[in-house]
Protein backbone atom coordinates (compact mmCIF):
# COMPACT_ATOMS: atom_id res chain seq x y z
CA UNK A 1 0.00 0.00 0.00
CA UNK A 2 3.05 2.62 -0.84
CA UNK A 3 0.97 4.29 -4.01
CA UNK A 4 -1.31 6.45 -1.56
CA UNK A 5 -3.90 8.20 -3.75
CA UNK A 6 -7.29 9.94 -3.55
CA UNK A 7 -8.71 12.33 -5.36
CA UNK A 8 -11.61 15.05 -4.62
CA UNK A 9 -12.77 17.18 -7.14
CA UNK A 10 -10.16 19.91 -7.05
CA UNK A 11 -7.36 17.85 -5.44
CA UNK A 12 -5.33 15.14 -5.47
CA UNK A 13 -4.02 13.51 -1.74
CA UNK A 14 -0.33 11.53 -2.49
CA UNK A 15 3.00 10.45 -1.06
CA UNK A 16 5.20 13.16 -1.71
CA UNK A 17 7.61 13.33 -4.76
CA UNK A 18 10.79 14.58 -4.81
CA UNK A 19 9.80 17.58 -6.66
CA UNK A 20 7.59 18.59 -3.30
CA UNK A 21 11.08 18.87 -1.04
CA UNK A 22 11.45 22.70 -1.82
CA UNK A 23 7.76 23.64 -0.85
CA UNK A 24 8.12 21.43 2.41
CA UNK A 25 10.75 23.48 3.35
CA UNK A 26 9.20 26.62 2.39
CA UNK A 27 5.99 25.64 4.59
CA UNK A 28 8.24 24.40 7.34
CA UNK A 29 10.02 28.04 7.52
CA UNK A 30 7.49 30.75 6.96
CA UNK A 31 6.62 32.66 9.85
CA UNK A 32 3.25 33.04 8.59
CA UNK A 33 2.24 29.35 8.45
CA UNK A 34 4.65 27.97 11.62
CA UNK A 35 2.86 31.24 13.32
CA UNK A 36 1.42 28.49 16.37
CA UNK A 37 5.04 26.61 16.48
CA UNK A 38 7.72 27.11 18.69
CA UNK A 39 10.32 26.59 15.81
CA UNK A 40 11.30 26.96 12.06
CA UNK A 41 12.78 23.82 10.44
CA UNK A 42 16.03 24.37 9.00
CA UNK A 43 16.31 23.20 5.39
CA UNK A 44 18.23 20.13 7.18
CA UNK A 45 15.41 19.51 9.53
CA UNK A 46 12.64 19.95 6.66
CA UNK A 47 14.42 17.85 4.84
CA UNK A 48 14.86 14.52 7.80
CA UNK A 49 11.08 15.30 8.46
CA UNK A 50 10.06 15.11 4.81
CA UNK A 51 12.04 11.65 4.22
CA UNK A 52 9.94 10.34 7.44
CA UNK A 53 6.77 11.22 6.19
CA UNK A 54 7.14 9.68 2.93
CA UNK A 55 8.38 6.22 4.40
CA UNK A 56 5.57 6.47 7.32
CA UNK A 57 3.04 6.73 4.47
CA UNK A 58 5.05 3.72 2.41
CA UNK A 59 4.92 2.22 5.22
CA UNK A 60 1.77 2.24 6.89
CA UNK A 61 -0.55 3.13 3.97
CA UNK A 62 -1.06 6.71 5.62
CA UNK A 63 0.09 9.57 7.08
CA UNK A 64 0.70 13.83 6.31
CA UNK A 65 0.25 13.36 2.88
CA UNK A 66 1.04 15.70 -0.09
CA UNK A 67 -2.19 17.60 -1.61
CA UNK A 68 -1.70 19.17 -5.09
CA UNK A 69 -4.05 21.18 -7.37
CA UNK A 70 -5.46 18.39 -10.03
CA UNK A 71 -5.84 21.22 -12.42
CA UNK A 72 -2.09 22.44 -12.24
CA UNK A 73 0.05 19.82 -10.43
CA UNK A 74 1.20 22.19 -7.94
CA UNK A 75 1.77 20.92 -4.30
CA UNK A 76 -0.24 23.42 -1.99
CA UNK A 77 1.17 21.77 1.40
CA UNK A 78 0.06 18.81 3.10
CA UNK A 79 -2.92 17.39 4.73
CA UNK A 80 -3.49 13.88 6.80
CA UNK A 81 -3.84 11.13 9.32
CA UNK A 82 -1.02 10.38 11.58
CA UNK A 83 -0.57 9.46 14.86
CA UNK A 84 0.03 11.34 17.62
CA UNK A 85 2.78 12.87 19.05
CA UNK A 86 1.99 14.48 21.91
CA UNK A 87 2.46 11.87 24.61
CA UNK A 88 2.36 11.47 27.76
CA UNK A 89 -1.21 13.89 27.12
CA UNK A 90 -2.14 11.84 24.14
CA UNK A 91 -1.41 7.86 23.26
CA UNK A 92 0.49 7.13 20.04
CA UNK A 93 -2.62 5.06 19.03
CA UNK A 94 -4.63 7.92 18.53
CA UNK A 95 -4.78 9.23 15.44
CA UNK A 96 -5.37 12.43 14.46
CA UNK A 97 -5.74 14.88 11.55
CA UNK A 98 -3.59 17.58 10.42
CA UNK A 99 -2.57 19.69 8.00
CA UNK A 100 -0.72 22.75 7.01
CA UNK A 101 -0.61 24.94 3.34
CA UNK A 102 1.41 27.49 1.42
CA UNK A 103 -0.48 31.15 2.43
CA UNK A 104 -0.90 31.69 -1.30
CA UNK A 105 -3.25 28.73 -0.88
CA UNK A 106 -5.09 29.58 1.76
CA UNK A 107 -8.48 30.99 2.16
CA UNK A 108 -9.89 28.55 -0.93
CA UNK A 109 -11.42 25.43 0.44
CA UNK A 110 -8.45 23.16 0.01
CA UNK A 111 -8.23 22.29 3.87
CA UNK A 112 -11.30 21.07 4.59
CA UNK A 113 -11.93 19.29 0.54
CA UNK A 114 -8.47 17.40 1.71
CA UNK A 115 -9.82 16.57 5.32
CA UNK A 116 -13.13 15.35 4.17
CA UNK A 117 -12.08 12.79 1.86
CA UNK A 118 -9.33 11.95 4.68
CA UNK A 119 -11.94 11.23 7.08
CA UNK A 120 -13.89 9.40 4.94
CA UNK A 121 -10.88 7.27 3.85
CA UNK A 122 -9.91 6.98 7.65
CA UNK A 123 -13.21 5.82 8.79
CA UNK A 124 -14.02 3.87 5.52
CA UNK A 125 -10.62 1.81 4.71
CA UNK A 126 -8.76 1.81 8.39
CA UNK A 127 -11.17 1.82 9.42
CA UNK A 128 -10.83 3.78 13.05
CA UNK A 129 -13.42 4.46 15.39
CA UNK A 130 -12.46 8.18 16.04
CA UNK A 131 -10.25 11.15 14.72
CA UNK A 132 -8.74 13.95 16.83
CA UNK A 133 -7.22 16.56 15.49
CA UNK A 134 -5.81 19.77 17.99
CA UNK A 135 -4.28 22.86 17.59
CA UNK A 136 -3.43 26.11 19.50
CA UNK A 137 -6.33 27.63 21.29
CA UNK A 138 -5.90 30.77 19.73
CA UNK A 139 -5.53 29.12 16.32
CA UNK A 140 -8.81 30.50 14.97
CA UNK A 141 -8.18 29.33 11.23
CA UNK A 142 -7.70 25.59 12.09
CA UNK A 143 -10.22 25.47 14.45
CA UNK A 144 -12.63 26.61 12.26
CA UNK A 145 -11.23 23.98 10.02
CA UNK A 146 -12.05 21.41 12.59
CA UNK A 147 -15.80 22.32 13.35
CA UNK A 148 -16.25 22.56 9.25
CA UNK A 149 -15.43 18.91 8.86
CA UNK A 150 -17.69 17.94 11.16
CA UNK A 151 -15.67 17.35 14.42
CA UNK A 152 -16.36 18.25 17.91
CA UNK A 153 -14.40 19.79 20.59
CA UNK A 154 -14.11 18.62 24.03
CA UNK A 155 -12.94 21.26 26.70
CA UNK A 156 -12.72 18.79 29.34
CA UNK A 157 -9.35 17.23 27.09
CA UNK A 158 -7.85 20.41 26.41
CA UNK A 159 -3.82 20.27 27.28
CA UNK A 160 -0.97 22.02 27.81
CA UNK A 161 1.36 20.33 24.63
CA UNK A 162 4.00 18.36 25.97
CA UNK A 163 6.65 19.48 23.21
CA UNK A 164 6.20 22.98 23.56
CA UNK A 165 8.74 24.49 25.55
CA UNK A 166 8.04 27.04 28.51
CA UNK A 167 9.72 29.96 26.68
CA UNK A 168 6.76 29.82 24.72
CA UNK A 169 3.67 29.59 27.14
CA UNK A 170 1.49 31.44 24.31
CA UNK A 171 1.46 28.75 22.08
CA UNK A 172 1.32 25.81 25.35
CA UNK A 173 -2.54 25.14 25.60
CA UNK A 174 -4.09 23.14 22.81
CA UNK A 175 -7.73 22.69 21.88
CA UNK A 176 -9.27 19.41 21.48
CA UNK A 177 -11.55 17.98 18.41
CA UNK A 178 -12.94 14.79 17.76
CA UNK A 179 -14.90 12.85 15.71
CA UNK A 180 -16.44 9.27 15.61
CA UNK A 181 -16.63 6.81 12.90
CA UNK A 182 -20.39 7.86 11.35
CA UNK A 183 -20.63 3.71 10.38
CA UNK A 184 -19.86 2.57 13.36
CA UNK A 185 -23.22 2.82 15.82
CA UNK A 186 -23.04 2.62 19.62
CA UNK A 187 -19.41 1.87 20.76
Amino acid sequence: MSDFYLETERLVIRNWNEEDRELFHLINSDDRVMQYFPFRRTREQSDTMFDELRADVAKLGYGYTAVELKETGECLGFCGLHHCNAEPVLEYENIEIGWRLAPQYWGKGYITEAAFCLLEFGFEALPLDEIISFAVHTNEKSLAVMERIGMTRDASKDFDHPRVPDTHPELKRHSYYAIQNPNKKGG
